[in-house]
């Protein structure tokens, strides 16, 4: 027997509402040989904004199975012929990305256990509530939808016109974009500013691969790793008998990147005597090897990069001005990720390509994960993001990445970790307050503000008409 009524649904506070479906509703097939009951769920589903089937055995059930595309399967377990776990072990094996939510009988437990174990996505135990099958399909409905997005992110990655190995669609990256495209014909110097892990060899590779030398050799030399001592033998090169050890003549690095691309990262890391050296090679385009005393014509293109205030270390001695100038002529600023968060979920479904194996698929991320990797405010930048995703792939165990399997730091929501008991207000305030902050936070970014939230953009949309109608009562 049912409990409750088919009522009539609609969206109520920020953490619970169906989200829109821009592409379409999704189509869920009710399996259960009582009429009331098929009656009753296909409401159900159809108030929420689905489109539903129905199917009295599990041979119908497969029929429509083989002609319709379904999104969700809800059956009963003890549905005539086949039964509802042979109907499921199917659908697994034919089917796989259908979700299936099972009805079973009260005192049944076990049964529903075994459904899980399965593959079934969640269940619900008869006579049940509407509420609490409305509930139900509203997770389930939500976790489709971020598996569509997740799918449209990913053919977004797949045919985006970017350079290289970059990603995003911000406003910021897209001037960093046009940045490329405008300099990469050219062989004037580039100096790449940005934090640690903002990305600035991708920049410069993709600078290099845009530009005629793309066919030369790009050279990537990180300044801060070379040891003092052996810097200039790196730089130039040096002959037989330079210094004890120099059994062989060497090229130096300059003149091994000539034809093509030179990247100096942290360049702000160079002694004060090399840069000195470097400054003159460059003028000059030839470099003298160590210990020889005939000089070496290079044809180089140089592209530098730091995460320093090259300026700063100008007005403390610490970095030639006049190299700042040769190196600063075309300059280009990345911006560190807590400045474009509406880049995330493209990165996220970046990397998840990158490190899902056949042996361990990852369709997508949940819309929990989802929020605290949009609430974080990314120190480490894209760097820290991609090891973060590497970790989540490599230590869970789901489909999709769970907010358990993220780093223990993630684990802990934006809101939570900054507001205390002191900071106790009416509810209706403290949403209101999250959600301008998570619109602050991602730029105005109606989307990504309700993934960093946790609720459908609906809702969202519905809640700032409500503030907009209260600012106009008020004036």
């Amino acid at each position: 027997m049912l409990s409750g009524t088919a009522e009539h649904f609609h969206p109520a506070g920020v953490a619970g509402a169906i989200v829109d479906h821009s592409a379409g509703p999704f189509t869920v097939l009710v399996v259960d040989d009582e009429e009331e009951a098929r009656k009753i769920c296909a409401e159900v589903a159809e108030e929420a904004g689905l489109r539903a089937r129905s199917a009295r055995t599990t041979e119908e059930a497969l029929e429509i199975l083989e002609q319709v595309p379904v999104d969700i399967v809800l059956t009963d377990l003890r549905v005539p012929e086949l039964g509802g776990l042979d109907l499921l072990r199917r659908i697994r094996e034919h089917f796989p990305q259908i979700a299936v939510l099972v009805l079973t009988q009260y005192g049944t437990i076990e049964s529903a256990v075994e459904a899980t174990r399965l593959g079934a996505a969640d269940f619900v135990t008869k006579p049940f509530h509407v509420s609490d099958l409305r509930s139900k399909l509203d997770r389930m409905v939500r976790a489709l939808d971020l598996e569509r997005e997740n799918r449209v992110l990913r053919e977004e990655l797949r045919s985006r016109p970017g350079f290289g190995e970059l990603v995003g669609v911000s406003a910021k990256m897209q001037r960093v974009y046009h940045l490329i495209e405008k300099v990469g014909p050219h062989t004037c110097p580039v100096l790449i500013l940005g934090e640690s892990g903002t990305g600035k060899e991708l920049v410069a590779r993709s600078i290099h691969f845009s530009s005629p030398r793309r066919e030369r050799p790009f050279v990537p030399v990180d300044c801060s790793a070379l040891v003092p001592t052996l810097i200039e033998s790196e730089l130039f090169g040096y002959v037989k008998g330079a210094f004890t050890g120099a059994t062989q003549s060497r090229h130096g690095l300059l003149e091994a990147a000539t034809g093509g691309t030179l990247f100096l990262d942290e360049i702000g890391d160079l002694p004060i005597d090399l840069q000195a050296k470097l400054l003159r090679a460059l003028q000059e385009r030839e470099i003298k090897p160590v210990g020889s005393n005939e000089r070496v014509s290079i044809d180089v293109r140089v592209i530098a990069a730091t995460n320093r205030d090259l300026e700063e270390a100008i007005r403390k001695n610490q970095f030639r001005q006049d190299l700042f100038f040769r190196l600063n002529v075309v300059q280009i600023k990345l911006p560190p990720l807590r400045d474009r968060k509406n880049d995330i979920p493209m990165l996220v479904n970046s990397f998840l390509e990158k490190f899902s194996t056949p042996q361990r698929p990852v369709r997508g991320v949940s819309e929990e994960a989802m929020s605290r990797l949009m609430a974080y405010d990314w120190p480490g930048n894209v760097r820290e993001l991609e090891n973060a995703v590497e970790r989540a792939v490599a230590l869970g165990s789901g489909q999709a990445l769970s907010l358990t399997d993220l780093p223990t730091n993630l684990q802990h929501g934006i809101f939570e970790r900054r507001m205390g008991m002191d900071d106790l207000v009416p509810l209706e305030e403290l949403e209101r307050r999250a959600i301008f902050r998570a619109l602050r936070e991602t730029g105005g970014d109606k989307l990504a503000a309700a993934r960093l939230l946790g609720i459908g953009k609906t809702t969202l949309y519905r809640k700032l008409k409500e503030y907009e109608h209260l600012k106009e009562s008020a004036n």
